[in-house]
């Protein structure tokens, strides 16, 4: 009985997520002491570069965050349903080959209706880029993380055969695409800076998901499909491949939705290595926040700050930006260990290894998870 009150504090998404970053922070902070680096001076630079100025926030970490909320999103609404999604980075690129497309072959458009057609576009390529997995999940019963995962290659190597092939700049040089007129671009929020009209949308998006699943009839059957898919399908009070269709298509959305906006509002145009990996950190995104939308706006941010801070951290205290990677990973592993730990807390010694299992199981929403139908 003593160990109820623990559970009932580290099952909080909020605590279990605040506990990992704590852990992950000491953990960081050793292994730069025993790789012979200053942890504070790393600290300081790594915030220098990301929050030390109105510009820095502005332009380096807001700008960074938009693209890992969306795909945050993406991933958080996918595994909210039990719909193991892995499949972000792909979906990306097919959102901005799409984006690509047509900014550059409705270019005479208005900027009032180009926009708007440049991001749709971008929603329906990564939805394209997602029926695959969803119709061979649903229909023939395969495991959509194999399906998610092989996608994300086709989709990097669609973007790079577009840059060197149909969509290449006119000189035929460079491998990227010709820049989209001015109509197609998002407008900046803020002059002197580079936020632009990507990040109040994706915060609109996370607004949006969190009333869903809070107040509508559709949200609590997709956490119900997520609590359990054969409950569900055995109760019948629910359609539960609509269910997962809806989720398929509307993570996919999401996912593409972060290509559109990653090239209508910062690069202008598409080429090789547009994403460092957004598709796969935002998994750590989605899981940090307990996959819940509002708390997924927060860890973009975060994360957001981590990348803009890198390379401050490599020119002023010497380490290399790739440590941000590292500490992404940590975020994962600790999260495990904090799940881990408050389960056998009031379990004992797990007797299946079903009973150690997932990191999500734990963050799918609790009673206290106020985003939790």
């Amino acid at each position: 009985m003593r160990a109820r009150p623990f559970i009932a504090i580290m099952g909080n998404p909020w605590v279990s997520g605040a506990t990992a970053l704590a852990l992950t922070g000491l953990v960081a902070a050793a292994s730069l002491w025993l790789g012979g680096f200053d942890p504070l001076a790393a600290f300081a630079s790594l915030v220098r570069g990301s929050l030390g100025s109105p510009g820095a926030f502005l332009s380096i970490t807001l700008v960074r965050a938009v693209p890992l909320i969306l795909t945050g999103l993406a991933v958080g609404v996918a595994f909210r349903a039990g719909v193991w999604n892995i499949g972000a980075e792909g979906q990306l690129y097919a959102g901005a080959v799409a984006a690509v497309w047509a900014g550059l072959h409705f270019g005479t458009l208005p900027a009032a209706l180009l926009v708007p057609l440049v991001l749709c576009a971008s929603a329906l390529g990564g939805v394209i880029w997602i029926l695959v997995p969803a119709f061979l999940r649903i229909r023939m019963g395969v495991g959509e993380v194999i399906t998610t995962i092989l996608m994300n290659f086709l989709g990097i190597h669609l973007a790079a055969w577009m840059v060197r092939g149909p969509l290449q700049e006119p000189r035929g040089i460079f491998p990227q695409t010709e820049s989209i007129p001015l109509s197609a671009q998002l407008p900046v929020l803020f002059p002197g800076t580079r936020l632009h009209l990507g990040f109040p949308l994706a915060m609109g998006l996370a607004v949006l998901a969190w009333g869903f699943y809070r107040w509508t009839v559709a949200g609590f059957r997709a956490s119900a499909v997520g609590a359990s898919e054969e409950v569900a399908r055995v109760a019948g009070a629910m359609d539960v491949n609509r269910v997962l269709t809806g989720t398929f298509l509307a993570s996919g959305a999401l996912a593409g939705l972060a290509g559109g906006v990653e090239v209508a509002g910062v690069t202008f145009a598409l080429y090789e290595g547009l994403s460092p990996g957004w598709g796969y950190t935002a998994i750590a995104v989605a899981l940090l926040a307990g996959l819940h939308p509002l708390g997924i706006v927060g860890a973009g941010v975060l994360f957001g700050a981590l990348e803009g801070g890198a390379g401050a951290m490599q020119r002023n205290a010497g380490i290399p930006s790739a440590w941000v990677s590292a500490v992404e990973a940590m975020v994962i592993l600790s999260l495990l260990a904090v799940g881990v730990a408050s389960r056998s807390r009031t379990a004992g010694p797990p007797t299946t290894a079903n009973e150690s299992g997932g990191i999500v199981a734990g963050t799918g929403g609790s009673d206290e998870d106020p985003g939790h139908a």
